[in-house]
């Protein structure tokens, strides 16, 4: 990709954030307040960081993989069930997927 291009597309997508932000931000306030709208944005952010999680968790490139990684992610998500301090998920996730990695190679 050329230097031109780079910044082409740098400008257009800077250019596209702020109209969605705009577009966000010019809706009528009586939509906004309506009980559905406010329990739908309630949950927007809570899928955007699991489907985030997913993702980040589940893929390689193109590819799906099981690895160390969903190791850790599960063993987190039982910690956190079970209340566990942060700090204790951290490393409890860290060393399942340390251990998996280490046994399949």
């Amino acid at each position: 990709m050329t230097g031109t291009a780079l910044w082409a597309t740098v400008v257009a997508g800077s250019l596209g954030c702020y109209l969605l932000k705009l577009a966000g931000l010019s809706v009528p306030a009586a939509w906004v307040e309506q009980p559905w709208v406010a329990r739908i944005v309630d949950f927007v952010p809570a899928a955007l960081l699991a489907a985030l999680v997913a993702v980040q968790a589940l893929t390689s490139g193109n590819d799906l993989v099981v690895d160390g990684r969903l190791a850790g992610l599960t063993v987190a998500a039982l910690a956190l069930a079970l209340r566990a301090p942060f700090i204790v998920v951290l490393i409890l996730a860290g060393a399942a997927g340390a251990l998996v990695h280490a046994v399949a190679g």
